[in-house]
């Protein structure tokens, strides 16, 4: 079952909920033991839940993402590969999925942890496309879940996250730009760079619709947002800089070929490009003059490396942009939220997971949430 929702930014807080802990005998996974095509290679996997040792932990899950990266996974196509850890048709095979929230459902007696905490997965690959998982308790961090909802704190680990790291070293008073300015990740630029002083142009698609995106990303805390077609004017150039003074030192980039060209064009001396998606499957192509002249730098980022080299540091990232929920500055991004009935059998639930995964292949703006109906 699918159903859209959207945050505002005024909301009452989501206080500690109640929780039901039924017990089942059986959770369910989505996994691979290959890759290929998304839609194929994907499999239900039914596992028998076990009472966790002393160190460990049960979890149910309250939610979970489907990312460009959980895709590429599939695919074979992308740098980090989850570990093959349970079978399925006498196959190893790979639990899919990055970012989710879990609760507590069982602590072992040294975990540290209580029944009804919230955690997230310490670092990525955690195999988060499960109903139930029975880990390690130092694999997992608890959060304060006071002043959130399960969207919330289901959607936090990737998109805010890299924003927020991206735009650590801008000054206040500072500008960007960034292309993809309606995705995940140029949705939370905007308004963490709004929060910290920061001046954005974020550039868009051009669409039937485009005045009421304007408006919804300036009321985000945008400074300005263009259409690509504007951003590659050589005559509307000339507006930016009397917007800039010709000083933006940050340019994202999540979609590669001449879009990625056209933001790199607008940089200041010094500037720099960063590049953290690839969305156009388009090679990036930079003119000479700018490297020479202007002294520009190009570079990439990956949360992942980040994350996984650095987990209490991607902890305190995360604290801060749930105090930006709780202090209702923050919104979450449009999502669509997909229901899994437990009740239902393998094929049914296999199935309209599948159609979730279909919806998040082809795109669109808004991201992919799934959680399990109350169980």
């Amino acid at each position: 079952m699918l159903r859209t929702f959207r945050h505002q930014i005024s909301r009452p807080a989501f206080g500690t909920a109640s929780f039901g802990l039924r017990f089942n005998s059986v959770g369910r996974a989505f996994v691979f033991s290959e890759t290929g095509e998304p839609q194929k290679v994907v499999q239900v996997l039914e596992f028998p839940l076990e009472k966790p040792l002393e160190s460990q932990v049960l979890l149910k899950s309250l939610g979970f993402t489907i990312n460009p990266a959980d895709i590429n996974q599939l695919e074979g196509v992308y740098p980090s590969v989850p570990p093959k850890s349970v079978q399925i048709n006498n196959e190893d095979a790979a639990i899919g999925g990055n970012e989710g929230l879990f609760q507590v459902v069982d602590p072992g007696s040294k975990s540290g942890l209580n029944q009804g905490d919230w955690v997230l997965p310490r670092k990525t690959c955690f195999g988060t496309w499960r109903s139930h998982a029975l880990v390690e308790a130092d694999t997992v961090v608890k959060i304060d879940k006071t002043g959130l909802d399960k969207v919330e704190a289901t959607t936090v680990s990737v998109n805010p996250s890299t924003a927020f790291e991206m735009l650590k070293e801008l000054k206040e008073g500072d500008w960007f730009i960034q292309n993809g300015g309606n995705s995940g990740v140029g949705r939370a630029a905007i308004q963490i760079g709004h929060l910290r002083g920061l001046k954005s142009i974020s550039v868009v698609r051009d669409r039937p619709d485009l005045d009421d995106l304007k408006k919804e990303l300036t009321d985000l805390g945008a400074t300005h947002v263009i259409t690509e077609e504007e951003a590659s004017d050589k005559l509307f150039s000339k507006q930016i800089k009397a917007w800039t003074g010709g000083k933006i030192k940050l340019a994202l980039n999540c979609i590669g070929g001449k879009s990625a060209t056209s933001i790199m064009r607008q940089l200041g001396a010094g500037g720099s490009i960063v590049t953290y998606g690839g969305m156009s499957k388009k090679p990036l192509t930079f003119p000479t003059g700018p490297f020479i002249f202007k002294d520009i730098t190009a570079k990439g980022y990956w949360l992942t490396r980040w994350a996984d080299k650095y987990p209490e540091e991607k902890a305190k990232t995360i604290e801060n942009i749930f105090q930006f929920y709780r202090d209702n500055k923050f919104v979450a991004p449009p999502v669509n939220i997909w229901t899994l009935d437990f009740s239902k059998g393998n094929d049914v639930v296999l199935s309209e997971f599948l159609d979730a995964l279909g919806k998040a292949q082809k795109g669109g703006g808004k991201k992919q949430v799934v959680q399990w109906v109350e169980y």
